[in-house]
């Protein structure tokens, strides 16, 4: 018999950036307003460069709650024994360094995208997650939602058949020549540029609609190829498109799907409309912008001559601006003593790293000596 109380997970938010109030004030919507009645989460501990500044958080973004405790560091945070788990949300460079000493204290770690800044970081993060038993999650939000669950649920039903092609951008206009070149999306020490920063979220659909299909089996890409167009202002990439070709590589090859995915972002450039386009056998999938967060989507259906037999829009609301889900997700999987997120599995969070390492290899684009903790 299930228990009528829900499951209780005490939050540490690391940082007091913009993202880490997006996420805690999501946090603390009453869950039953998404019709989520197992768990339910508990801000207990905030840290920042200062006590007032984690103080200034917590006033402004978790309603001055004074059962919550604002340090002036992330290792008093770290050492909280009222904290189970941490949610990282510094600049990516500081991922792998920040999560380590979450993992070594013990504390479950959801840490923002991208997860770490090459391959080689994550698998160490993921050895040490393991070896101190503790749950690891990349905070990709967007797999999550309502909308991209259902997504699936209709791509993977077979009505539309394989999928065959997907088109895919995140772009936004930064104004990168007003801005000081210490600024996270033009420094290279912080990893700046397109694809790191905006990459990850064209890529997810990706991952959902072609690596995660049946048809795939599993399967890792059989091509990525990339290119770059960096500024002149630091160096980083500016501009990034890149190919993801999932095919079999031969006759015994239980993948069985053939597809491609053209991904693009843009520093110095608007989103436009549509986001995401994903074609099938028998029609397609468009999701508009922000792909990030879109609350609707629309399916055409293809009758047999190629024309639009029937053409369906689907649309999503909620409480909250689509953060709280992926909470919900390290909750129940930490309630039940799970490694790792069915939804948003460590092999996925591999895949991206393994595939935004080779774009930034045929870029050329190398991170200053000492960015990298681990080659």
């Amino acid at each position: 018999m299930a228990s009528a109380q829900p499951f209780v997970l005490r939050w540490g938010i690391i940082s007091t950036g913009r993202i880490a109030s997006c996420f805690v004030k999501d946090a603390l919507v009453d869950p039953k307003t998404r019709d989520v009645h197992d768990v339910v989460h508990k801000i207990t501990a905030v840290g920042s460069r200062s006590v007032a500044k984690a103080d200034e958080f917590i006033a402004e973004f978790a309603g001055g709650d004074k059962s919550i405790k604002g340090y002036g560091s992330y290792t008093e945070v770290f050492a909280d024994k009222n904290v189970d788990a941490v949610y990282i949300g510094t600049p990516h460079t500081f991922h792998y360094d920040n999560a380590l000493e979450a993992i070594k204290a013990k504390k479950h770690v959801l840490c923002e995208k991208p997860v770490t800044c090459n391959g080689a970081e994550l698998r160490s993060l993921l050895a040490a997650a393991k070896e101190h038993g503790v749950f690891f999650m990349e905070a990709l939000w967007t797999r999550f939602q309502p909308l991209t669950k259902e997504v699936k649920k209709l791509a993977e039903s077979g009505v539309l058949g394989d999928p065959v092609a997907l088109q895919a951008d995140l772009s936004g206009d930064f104004g990168i020549n007003n801005l000081p070149k210490s600024h996270r999306i033009l420094d290279p020490a912080l990893g700046g540029g397109a694809l790191l920063d905006l990459g990850p979220y064209p890529l997810i659909w990706a991952i959902l609609a072609l690596y995660e299909h049946p048809s795939n089996n599993g399967a890792n890409p059989s091509d990525i190829s990339g290119t770059m167009l960096k500024t002149p202002l630091t160096g980083v990439d500016r501009s990034t498109s890149y190919t993801v070709t999932f095919s079999p590589t031969s006759s015994s090859d239980k993948n069985t799907l053939s597809a491609q995915a053209i991904m693009s972002c843009n520093i110095n450039a608007q989103a436009y409309q549509t986001g995401v386009i994903i074609r099938y056998e028998r029609g397609t999938i468009t999701i508009p912008a922000p792909i990030f967060c879109p609350k609707s989507f629309t399916v055409q259906y293809l009758n047999g001559k190629g024309t639009v037999a029937k053409e369906e829009t689907r649309k999503f609301e909620y409480v909250g601006s689509g953060w709280h889900f992926q909470a919900d997700e390290v909750a129940r999987c930490v309630r039940d003593g799970k490694a790792e997120s069915e939804l948003w599995g460590h092999n996925k969070s591999l895949l991206e790293m393994d595939i935004f390492d080779e774009v930034r290899r045929q870029g050329g684009y190398k991170f200053p000596p000492g960015v990298e903790k681990v080659v």
